[in-house]
C-alpha cells in the first residue's frame, strides 16, 4: 500500500494549484488554530486542551485539520478521504470510524457543544467558531488564504468567509479560464468580500505584486474611473488621458485586477473592461456590480443569498448547519455574545435569517446588537422596524454602516420611473406575476412597456428576483428591499392608491378564477394558492379602510372558497364574520351574503363542531340560494345539510336531506352532481343499516365518476368521491367481502392524500381506519390513526383529532391495554361531546364498555354498554347496533356469574339484526362467542352448524381475523365430535 508522511496535508483551488489552506503551511509559519478549549498547534501537529496534549491517533488528525482549515464549510466524504488519504482507495466506513474517534476524543455533543456536524448527503462541516494565532500571540478569523504578505493595495479579509469557500475555489478556476468575471448580486449580499477572497488565494497564481484592487465606491463623477485604476496600478501618467498609460503598462503583464463597486459608473467600467482585456491579452478582470456589466467576454456569477435554515428548525445543531445562521452567531459573538446557540433560540435565530433574506450585511448589522439587547430582544428590534438603522462597523463604508445607507445609495443610482415602479411594488408580500405588477403599478411609468422594462431591469440591477416557478414567471422583492420601498412609498403620499389597487387586483382575480369551476376543484384552488400572502394582505388593507367597505365584502367573498380549499379554517371564519358584520341593509339577500353564509358554516362545522350558528348558516343559505335561484350553491348547502345531520348522528334526516339532493340535481346537475348524490344517498343508507342499498349507490358514484373521468368531487368542503369510496369499503366488509373492502380502503386513502387537503384526508382515514381493525390488521390501523391524529391536530380540526384519540383508545384495548385506553376513550368522548360531533359516538362507547370489562370493571362496563345499545334504539342509529349487542353479549358472559340466558337472547338478536342488513361479516362476529356458549353447555352440534352455515357463504377474507378463528374453532369443534 502506498501511503504519504503525515504532517503534509493540502488544500487547493481547483485547477490553479494554489493553495487554500495547508497543514504544512501551518507547521512551516508555527500557526495554531484555537476552538473551544482546544488548541491545534501545526508545528508540532499535537491537539492541546487547556494546556495538555490530547492523545488523538494521525489520520483523525488529519481529518481535523482538514475541517478546521475550512470552517463553515461543507466538505464532502470523497474530499476528506482524498486529502487524508491520498493515491489510496479507502471506504467511507473507514472516514466514519475516525470521525467517530475525533469526535469522542473532543467530546463532540457533550453539554450542547458541537464541532463537527453531519450534512446529510453532503459531508461534514466544523460548526465551532476557529480563531487563528501565529508565534507571537496575535489572533485573526482564518482567512481563506494561508499565503504571505499582500500587495500594499489589496485589501485582508476582515471576516469569516462563512458559506462562501466554495463559491470562492469555482470562481478562482473561473477566472483564470474565462479571464473576465463580474460578480453580480443586491447590495449587501457579500460581493467585495468574495472578491477580496478570491484575489488572496490567486496572489501565488499571480504573483503578489500582481493582483491589484480598485475601489471604485467612493468615485462620484465617472470621468475618474480610468485616474482611479492608474493610480491602483502604480501606473505613471503624464497627461489628462490615462487610459493609453494604462493600456501600454497593462500589455505585457500577467495581472488580475478587481474592480470593486461598479454600478454607480457602470456605463464607464464596461467599455473599459472590453478594451484592457483585447489591449493585454494576459490581464484578468474580476468585478463586482449590482447589476451585469453587460458586455462582450463577460461571464456572470451570480452570488446567492446565505443558505438560512427551513422554516421549521427543531435544533440548533440543524440551524448552524447553515451558512446564515453560522455568520449571525459569529457576529453576535464579536458583539459579546459569549453563549452557545440554544435549542430554544435556534428558531428565532433562523427565523431572523429569513426575514433578512440571507443577506450577509444585514445578518451582521442586526446581529451586532446581540450582545446589548439578546437574541429575543434582537428579534423585537426587527420586528419594530428598527433594523433598517442600526449600525455597523465604523470603519465600513458610509454606505455599508447602516441598511438605510446602503439602500439609500441603491436607490439614488435608479431614474425616477424605476424608483416610482420599486416603491409601488412594495405593496406586494412574496411573489407576484407581471400581470398583477401592471394592475399595482398603474400609471407610474407611463406605457406598459415602460413598466415591463423597469421590471427588467430592476432584476438587473438586483432589486427584484425571479422566481422559478413551474407556470408563469413570478417576481418578489427581497424582504429588506421591500421594507425600504414602502417607507418611500408612504414618504410619497402614493400607498393608499397602490393599495387598493392591489386590493382591487386580487379580488377580480380570485372572482374570475373561482367563477370558472367548482369553488374547492384541486386544480382552481392550486392555481391560487400561490397568492395567499397577497390575499391576506389586501384583507387587511380593505377592511382598515372606511372608504373600501364594498371593496373588502366582495373580497371576503371571493376569498372564502381558497381559505376553505387550503384548509385554513380559522382565517376563513375571520374574514367571513368581518364581512357579514360589514353587511348594509341593503346587501342582505345578495350574492355576497350567500358566499359569506355557506363559507363561515362550513368553516366552522369542521374547525369547531356541529354548533346552532352552523345549522343557521347553512339554513340561512339555502334560503338565499333559492331565492336567488342559483342551483350550485343549493347542491353546496344541501350537501352542507347532509354532512352536518351525519356528524350530529341524525342518520335518518341525512338520508331525507340526500334524497333533496337527488332531486335538485337530477333537475339541474351535471354528472359530478348525480355522482356526488349516488355517494350522498350510499353514505346514508350505509348509516342506516342498508348495506345492500349502500353498495349499490356506492358503486353507481363510482361508474359515473369513472365514465366522465371526474375528479375530486368536493361541495361544502367535503370531497364526495373519497367518502364514495370510504363507505364502499365499509358496505363491501359488512357483506362479507373482506379483501374487496381492504383494497377499497387503500385506494380511497391514497386517493385522499393525493388530493393534499387535510380535511378530506382525515375523512377518509377516520372511516377506513375501522375496515382494517375489524379486519385484524392493527400495523395499518396504527399507522393511519397516527396519521389522522397528527393532520388534525396540525389543522385544528378539532372533531377529527377527537375521533383519532377514540380509534388510539380502540387500539389500545385491542392490544392489551385496557386501563390506558379507557382513559383515552374518555377523553375522546368528550372532546366529542364539546364538538357535538356524534358519529362515531356509539362504536366509541362500545370499545370502552370492552375496555372497562377487560380491566375488571365489569358493572360500569354493563352499564356503558347498555346505554349504548338503548340511545342505538332510540335515535335509530341501526348500523351499530348488531355491534353492539355483540358486545353486549360477550361481556354478559365475562362476568363472574354469567346470565346465560340472557347473553344467548342478546347475541341471537345481533344476528338477526346483522341478516336484516346484509352485514355477513357481523352475523359471524356475533356467532362466534355464541358458539362457544353453546359448546361449552353441550350444545357443540348447535354450535358448529350455525358457525358452519355463516362461515360458508364467505368466499374470500379466510386470513381476516374473524375467519381465522372461526376456522380454527370449527376445525376443533369437529375434532370433538
Amino acid at each position: 500500500m502506498q501511503t504519504r508522511p503525515t504532517g503534509s496535508l493540502s488544500i487547493r483551488v481547483p485547477g490553479t494549484g494554489s493553495a487554500v489552506v495547508t497543514s504544512s503551511d501551518q507547521t512551516e509559519t508555527g500557526e495554531v488554530l484555537s476552538f473551544g478549549p482546544f488548541r491545534l498547534i501545526g508545528a508540532e501537529r499535537m491537539l492541546v486542551r487547556d494546556g495538555k496534549p490530547v492523545a488523538i491517533g494521525g489520520r483523525a488528525l488529519d481529518v481535523l485539520i482538514a475541517l478546521t482549515g475550512r470552517p463553515g464549510e461543507v466538505v464532502s466524504g470523497r474530499e476528506l478521504i482524498d486529502l487524508v488519504w491520498p493515491a489510496v482507495f479507502v471506504g467511507e466506513a473507514n472516514l466514519r470510524v475516525h470521525i467517530a474517534a475525533l469526535r469522542k476524543v473532543m467530546g463532540d455533543g457533550k453539554d450542547n457543544v458541537r464541532y463537527i456536524v453531519n450534512v446529510p448527503g453532503r459531508g461534514y462541516t466544523f460548526v465551532a467558531p476557529v480563531r487563528r494565532s501565529g508565534a507571537g500571540g496575535g489572533t485573526a478569523s482564518i482567512a481563506v488564504s494561508a499565503s504571505p504578505a499582500r500587495s500594499p493595495n489589496f485589501p485582508t479579509p476582515l471576516q469569516l468567509l462563512v458559506g462562501r469557500t466554495e463559491t470562492v475555489a469555482t470562481m478562482c478556476t473561473l477566472l483564470l479560464s474565462q479571464r473576465f468575471i463580474s460578480v453580480v448580486g443586491p447590495g449587501g449580499i457579500g460581493k467585495t468580500t468574495v472578491a477580496v477572497a478570491v484575489g488572496n488565494a490567486l496572489r501565488r497564481e499571480f504573483g503578489d505584486d500582481a493582483v491589484c484592487f480598485v475601489d471604485l465606491g467612493s468615485l462620484t463623477d465617472p470621468a475618474d474611473v480610468p485616474s482611479a485604476v492608474a493610480s491602483a496600478l502604480g501606473c505613471f501618467v503624464q497627461g489628462p488621458h490615462h487610459e493609453p498609460y494604462i493600456r501600454a503598462f497593462l500589455a505585457d503583464k500577467r495581472i488580475l485586477v478587481v474592480l470593486d463597486n461598479c454600478e454607480h459608473v457602470i456605463e464607464t467600467v464596461a467599455p473599459l473592461c472590453v478594451r484592457l482585456l483585447h489591449a493585454a491579452p494576459s490581464v484578468h478582470i474580476l468585478a463586482t456590480s449590482r447589476e451585469a456589466l453587460r458586455v462582450e467576454g463577460e461571464h456572470v456569477q451570480l452570488l446567492m443569498p446565505l443558505d438560512s435554515p427551513p422554516d421549521e428548525t427543531p435544533s440548533a445543531v440543524q440551524a448552524l448547519a447553515s451558512p446564515a445562521v453560522r455568520l449571525f452567531m459569529e457576529r453576535a459573538a464579536a458583539s459579546g455574545h459569549h453563549a452557545q446557540l440554544s435549542d430554544t433560540d435556534a428558531p428565532i435565530v433562523a427565523n431572523i435569517c429569513r426575514r433578512l433574506d440571507g443577506i450577509a450585511l444585514a445578518i451582521e448589522l442586526v446581529a451586532s446588537r446581540v450582545g446589548t439587547h439578546g437574541i429575543q430582544g434582537t428579534a423585537g428590534l426587527l420586528d419594530s422596524g428598527a433594523g433598517m438603522f442600526l449600525p455597523g462597523w465604523r470603519s465600513a463604508l458610509p454606505r455599508h454602516q447602516t441598511l438605510q445607507a446602503m439602500f439609500d445609495w441603491s436607490f439614488r443610482l435608479l431614474p425616477a420611473d424605476e424608483q416610482r415602479v420599486l416603491c409601488r411594488l412594495s405593496v406586494f408580500v412574496g411573489n407576484f406575476t407581471l400581470a398583477a405588477a401592471h394592475a399595482v403599478v398603474g400609471d407610474a411609468g407611463g406605457k406598459i412597456q415602460t413598466v415591463t422594462s423597469a421590471i427588467a431591469s430592476l432584476v438587473d440591477k438586483s432589486l427584484m428576483r425571479v422566481e422559478p416557478t413551474s407556470g408563469l414567471t413570478h417576481y418578489r422583492l427581497l424582504d429588506t428591499t421591500r421594507a425600504y420601498a414602502a417607507a418611500k412609498l408612504a414618504e410619497d403620499g402614493q400607498a393608499v392608491a397602490a393599495e387598493r389597487r392591489h386590493a382591487g387586483y386580487f379580488t377580480g382575480l380570485l372572482k374570475q378564477g373561482m367563477a370558472k369551476g367548482s369553488a374547492f376543484d384541486g386544480h382552481n384552488v392550486a392555481v391560487h394558492a400561490p397568492h395567499i400572502d397577497n390575499v391576506r394582505k389586501a384583507l387587511a388593507w380593505s377592511f382598515s379602510s372606511l372608504d373600501d367597505r364594498s371593496l373588502a365584502i366582495e373580497l371576503a367573498a371571493h376569498a372564502a372558497p381558497l381559505f376553505l380549499g387550503l384548509s385554513l379554517l380559522d382565517e376563513c371564519q375571520q374574514w367571513c364574520r368581518r364581512a357579514l358584520r360589514a353587511l348594509l341593509e341593503e346587501d342582505h339577500g345578495t350574492q355576497w351574503e350567500l358566499e359569506l353564509q355557506g363559507a363561515l358554516a362550513m368553516s366552522s362545522m369542521y374547525s369547531r363542531g356541529n354548533s346552532l350558528e352552523v345549522r343557521a348558516g347553512i339554513e340561512r343559505g339555502l334560503e338565499l340560494s333559492e331565492i336567488l335561484q342559483d342551483g350550485r350553491h343549493q347542491l353546496q348547502l344541501l350537501s352542507g345539510l347532509y354532512i352536518f345531520l351525519m356528524r350530529q348522528g341524525d342518520f335518518s334526516g341525512a338520508l331525507a336531506a340526500a334524497k333533496r339532493n337527488a332531486a335538485v340535481a337530477k333537475a339541474s346537475g351535471g354528472p359530478i352532481e348525480n355522482a356526488m348524490t349516488e355517494w350522498m344517498l350510499g353514505g346514508s343508507y350505509h348509516l342506516t343499516g342498508n348495506q345492500a342499498a349502500a353498495l349499490r349507490h356506492c358503486k353507481q358514484g363510482s361508474k359515473l365518476a369513472s365514465d366522465f373521468r371526474l375528479g375530486r368531487v368536493s361541495f361544502f368542503g367535503h370531497d364526495h368521491h373519497v367518502s364514495g369510496l370510504a363507505t364502499l369499503a365499509r358496505s363491501l366488509w359488512l357483506c362479507g367481502f373482506a379483501d374487496q373492502g381492504c383494497k377499497v380502503a387503500r385506494q380511497g386513502i391514497k386517493t385522499a392524500q393525493s388530493h393534499d387537503h387535510p380535511v378530506s384526508s382525515c375523512i377518509a382515514l377516520i372511516y377506513l381506519v375501522p375496515v382494517f381493525h375489524w379486519s385484524g390488521d392493527f400495523r395499518a390501523a396504527q399507522e393511519y390513526t397516527e396519521i389522522v391524529f397528527e393532520q388534525a391536530t396540525k389543522y385544528s380540526l378539532a372533531p377529527y383529532r377527537a375521533v383519532g384519540l377514540a380509534l388510539k383508545g380502540e387500539l389500545m384495548v385491542a392490544h392489551g391495554e385496557a386501563s390506558s385506553g379507557v382513559a383515552t376513550l374518555r377523553a375522546a368522548l368528550k372532546a366529542m361531546d364539546a364538538d357535538q360531533y356524534r358519529i362515531v359516538t356509539l362504536p366509541t362507547r362500545r370499545a370502552l364498555a370492552e375496555g372497562l370489562a377487560h380491566s375488571g370493571q365489569s358493572d360500569e362496563a354493563l352499564a356503558t354498554i347498555g346505554e349504548a345499545v338503548a340511545r342505538a334504539e332510540q335515535v335509530g342509529e341501526i348500523l351499530w347496533l348488531p355491534d353492539l349487542l355483540r358486545a353486549q353479549g360477550e361481556i354478559l358472559l365475562m362476568q363472574p356469574r354469567p346470565d346465560l340466558a340472557t347473553a344467548e337472547r342478546i347475541l341471537l338478536r345481533s344476528l338477526d339484526c346483522a341478516h336484516k342488513q346484509s352485514a355477513l361479516s357481523w352475523q359471524l362476529k356475533a356467532a362466534i362467542p355464541l358458539a362457544r356458549m353453546w359448546k361449552e353447555h353441550d350444545r357443540g352440534k348447535d354450535a358448529r352448524s350455525m358457525l358452519e352455515d355463516i362461515y360458508q357463504r364467505f368466499t374470500e377474507g379466510f386470513e381476516t381475523r374473524d375467519l381465522v378463528t372461526a376456522r380454527r374453532f370449527l376445525e376443533e369443534l369437529s375434532s370433538s365430535d
